[in-house]
């Protein structure tokens, strides 16, 4: 198996992430299917969710930080009336409580309406949000839970696409920074009778969209093809792409 290095490997990877695995798990891997030391992210996504994980090969890691600051667009499912110690359906069940009979479509949507525009937001105690330079979800498994100051971010859209009692399904455009999950919780919270997200998958991050993406079994193929090149997005396509923060393709 050929292997690139840092020399030849520069570019942006985006990743259509598995289930089950966590964004490091997917960069470690990365790291040694292609042979190489230096790769950024753009924002991680947590083990339940899929889709859209964008890494800086090489040079290109220098972007980063700009490619960070797009919008993001999700799918998911919420599931209502159970609570959990992290807000989605991985963490220990905090309370259990009926669902109101009388949920429709069209109340669910009226209540997601109100979670539009700038909103502030706490981070979940079990996040990768740093504490004293240690991430706030590995304090949180010694039992150590702290509550970080609500941040300003902005919901563009907030639609339901269905209702199956318990599980209702969503589509989210939302700002860099938003906690899909601490929105799943808020909704649970508003509603009275408590949610956790089900089910993430992102569709977009900043100007990348699936149509980008690639599993890890393409990038298995091409270390072995050697066509690693074919997969990358490059740079200098990327520094001629006008207003990358925030532009939506």
């Amino acid at each position: 198996m050929s292997h690139g290095n840092d020399m030849e490997l520069n570019g942006v990877l985006v990743i259509d992430k598995p289930l089950g695995m966590t964004s490091f798990q997917v960069i470690k891997l990365t790291r040694r299917l292609l042979n190489i030391k230096k790769i950024g992210h753009t924002g991680t996504l947590d083990p339940l969710a899929t889709g859209i994980l964008t890494l800086c090969i090489g040079k290109a890691t220098k972007l980063s930080e700009k490619l960070m600051m797009g919008h993001k667009r999700y799918d998911g499912l919420m599931q209502l009336g159970m609570e959990t110690t992290t807000y989605d359906k991985e963490g220990d069940i905090v309370s259990e409580q009926p669902v109101p009979a009388n949920l429709t479509m069209q109340s669910l949507q009226q209540l997601a309406d109100t979670f539009t525009g700038r909103l502030f937001q706490v981070p979940p105690v079990f996040s990768a949000v740093k504490h004293k330079g240690q991430p706030l979800y590995k304090l949180a498994r010694k039992g150590i839970f702290i509550q970080k100051n609500a941040r300003e971010i902005e919901i563009f859209s907030f639609v339901v696409t269905s209702w199956e009692p318990p599980v209702m399904g969503f589509s989210l455009h939302c700002s860099k920074g938003t906690y899909v999950r601490t929105l799943a919780h808020d909704f649970g919270q508003k509603l009275g009778c408590g949610a956790c997200l089900a089910r993430l998958h992102r569709t977009q991050n900043g100007i990348f969209h699936m149509g980008h993406a690639v599993s890890m079994d393409d990038i298995r193929k091409a270390v072995s093809a050697n066509t690693m090149d074919g997969l990358l997005i490059s740079q200098e396509l990327l520094d001629i792409t006008p207003e990358l923060s925030g532009q939506l393709s």
